[in-house]
């Protein structure tokens, strides 16, 4: 029997909370610069900088998940998608050279690296919209 009560509510919303901060951060970080008068700088490598929060929140919301009975697909593939890219990416930009330097940015390597990032923040983001639904799906009206 699926378990929708006050402990699966709150593994969701704070799953939910740590799944957004790694992809909600440098978009405010960045305006928080342009508002200040600056110039508009995205930190693109944010995402991958923040992960043991996005791991924390995966985690949580997986739990609710499979306490839920429902999403659990969902959150768990695309959690074990995003895993699985930020370390291949890191892997493969350390093999090639992109992360110390001694391969220029111009190759091609570089852009392999910057796909499996995308990919991540992709899987980051199924992760975090999963969490979302998963909350609106457990504080429903039965």
């Amino acid at each position: 029997m699926p378990k929708k009560g006050k402990l699966t509510q709150l593994l969701a919303i704070l799953g939910s909370i740590f799944a957004w901060l790694p992809l909600l951060a440098p978009v405010f970080f960045s305006l928080g610069r342009l508002f200040r008068g600056g110039s508009f700088l995205f930190d693109y490598l944010m995402p991958a900088e923040l992960f043991p929060a996005a791991l924390l929140g995966g985690g949580l919301l997986l739990w609710a998940a499979i306490r839920a009975r429902i999403y659990r697909e969902w959150i768990g593939w695309s959690l074990l998608a995003s895993i699985l890219l930020l370390v291949g990416s890191q892997a493969l930009a350390v093999a090639t050279g992109i992360a110390s330097g001694r391969t220029p940015m111009s190759s091609p390597w570089f852009y392999a690296v910057m796909a499996g990032l995308i990919l991540f923040i992709l899987a980051l983001l199924i992760t975090a919209v999963s969490g979302v639904r998963l909350a609106r799906e457990l504080f429903k009206k039965a």
